[in-house]
């Protein structure tokens, strides 16, 4: 059978092959004293809230499981404006929001809307590897500009100027970004979204862990830029990581108005609508009590992170940049690899060390050369999206063999 070379250019999720060696060597070493622990996968262990699952239950009980709107249910849109009014005090038109199949097929609509053969999109290196993917199934190319822990690894707007080229078309941020949960600050992404009006370029901005800031400073969504520049922002959201709804797959998109009606023609062809328990699952997420539980929530993510960063910093696997959202770990491991004869190379590196790792303390993690070309073997990202507990018992694993 002949593959199409637009499959043959996607490399393999190494997140998930890293997974599934794990779940494998799982199997072997569950009943020993040292079962493995997962800090691998980017998927919060709390379970969405009861009043979401009684929300789901009432829904299929009463028979709502049909089509839905394109654009999803008015009421969940009116909801998510609310949720931007209470959280970040912006008012935001329920018109411009489009409910959407994840956060991945809010991105694919996005890419699909605005991005033509041969555009280039400026990205950061690192940056979540499936957001390139979208970009080049729009028959774009994901251009991926080397950043560093003094940008918080993320585009600065010099870098921006100096990389755009005739056939730019705009920029993909993620801000908190994955695999670093370093936002970028607010001063830089006023400047970028100014050169990319300038240029009459484009702004997406993946917020999807936005709601998991830990920083008053970096808290605010993109949204909110002065002098109409937030109203042009393509923000792409998602229900899977504050609102602990992964497998929920549903998402959103807020658009500039001029651009809802295109993505609503696209999404009828290419989705018919986002699922429909989820979306009347959702609308409990807005509910007082749901949105205190997941405060309370958020701020169990800030223990972890408070407490999981500096024993790694203690241990020698150095976090260059505090995370000021997400639930992730960029840890450097050259200094862990030396100590166990694992060549500091881009074929090795990281790679090598997360399968000793995994091999030696049985620890999975996600090695960094899936999130970019740039000096990426040389970290390691953690996910603190694990209890305490499994935490602590990583860190003392981690302790007896480094």
């Amino acid at each position: 059978m002949r593959i199409t070379q637009r499959a043959e250019r996607i490399q393999p999720f190494l997140v998930m092959e890293m997974a599934k060696a794990a779940q494998k060597l799982a199997l072997d070493v569950a009943q020993t004293d040292s079962p493995m622990i997962f800090l691998n996968i980017g998927e919060p262990d709390f379970d969405a809230p009861p009043a979401v699952q009684a929300a789901a239950q009432r829904a299929m009980a009463s028979g709502r499981s049909t089509y839905t709107q394109a654009l999803g249910l008015p009421a969940l849109r009116e909801a998510i404006s609310g949720w931007y009014a209470s959280r970040f005090n912006l008012q935001i038109d329920p018109a411009r929001i489009a409910v959407t199949a994840g956060a991945s097929g809010a991105l694919q609509l996005a890419c699909m809307a605005l991005i033509e053969a041969g555009d280039e999109i400026l990205m950061p290196d690192p940056s979540y590897p499936c957001n390139r993917y979208f970009v080049a199934a729009a028959e774009g190319t994901a251009k991926l500009i080397e950043t560093n822990a003094a940008s918080r690894f993320q585009l600065t707007p010099d870098q921006v100027t100096s990389a755009w080229g005739p056939q730019t078309r705009g920029v993909l941020l993620a801000s908190p970004s994955n695999p670093t949960g370093t936002s970028i600050s607010r001063a830089n992404l006023q400047a970028i979204a100014h050169t990319v009006r300038e240029r009459g370029g484009i702004s997406l901005i993946d917020e999807i862990y936005l709601g998991l800031s830990y920083d008053a400073a970096y808290g605010q969504s993109a949204l909110g830029l002065p002098d109409g520049l937030g109203e042009e922002i393509i923000s792409i959201n998602s229900f899977s990581k504050y609102f602990s709804m992964t497998g929920w797959r549903l998402g959103w998109l807020v658009l500039p108005p001029a651009l809802v009606p295109v993505v609503e023609r696209l999404a009828q062809h290419l989705f018919i609508c986002p699922n429909t328990l989820s979306q009347y699952a959702a609308l409990a997420c807005f509910e007082p009590d749901t949105l205190a539980c997941y405060e309370e929530r958020r701020l169990a993510f800030k223990a972890r992170r408070d407490y999981f960063i500096p024993e790694l910093n203690r241990l020698g696997l150095h976090v260059p940049v505090m995370p000021d959202g997400a639930f992730y770990a960029y840890a450097n491991c050259e200094a862990a690899c030396d100590q166990w004869d694992i060549p500091n190379t881009p074929a090795a590196g990281s790679w090598d060390f997360a399968s000793a790792l995994m091999q030696r303390a049985h620890i999975a993690a996600t090695p960094g050369r899936d999130f970019g070309f740039a000096n990426t073997h040389r970290y390691l990202r953690f996910s603190t999206a694990s209890s305490l507990e499994q935490l602590q018992a990583a860190i003392a694993r981690l302790e007896a063999c480094l």
